[in-house]
């Protein structure tokens, strides 16, 4: 059975589109006693406002509500990726090859928790990141953050 993000995802897609945005990310967590169901979109033609949040909310509202895929009370959120955009997903990383990413772990490696580096090449427990011209291994069961890199001061 597919999890309640992917039937989100499946659900509201093809509306999201019609809107002239793209589904990037579809999150279901609870923080403290809340569920949150977290809808990502963006636009290659311009910056997401807030204007844009709540034309999609609107959209997708109701279709959620009839679908009824979550049975605990959630507050819906629908929001930008950002600049700095985490990556989850296969096709997130596939995306970003060649790019620069800042990977978070759970335990050091070579006494660092933080990498950031151009992602070279990944797969199924492995990523592969060139970090100042050497290459670091960094087993996927470790990672627990990867976003997008954004250089705010213009370090790289």
């Amino acid at each position: 059975m597919a999890s309640i993000e992917d039937r989100v995802e499946s659900l509201i897609q093809t509306s999201i589109e019609a809107l002239e945005y793209q589904l990037y990310d579809v999150q279901y967590v609870k923080e403290g006693k809340d569920y949150f169901l977290r809808i990502y979109i963006e636009s290659p033609e311009k910056a997401i406002t807030l204007e844009d949040c709540e034309k999609v909310n609107n959209e997708i509202e109701e279709m959620l509500d009839v679908a009824d895929y979550i049975k605990e009370q959630y507050f819906l959120e629908v929001s930008s990726t950002g600049v700095e955009k985490i990556i989850r997903k296969e096709k997130h990383l596939r995306e970003n090859l060649n790019q620069i990413i800042d990977v978070k772990l759970f335990k050091p490696v070579n006494n660092s928790k933080e990498f950031i580096g151009i992602l070279k090449k990944f797969d199924d427990e492995t990523i592969y990141l060139s970090v100042n011209g050497e290459t670091i291994e960094l087993e996927r069961k470790n990672i627990s953050l990867i976003k997008k890199y954004y250089d705010w001061n213009n370090e790289f």
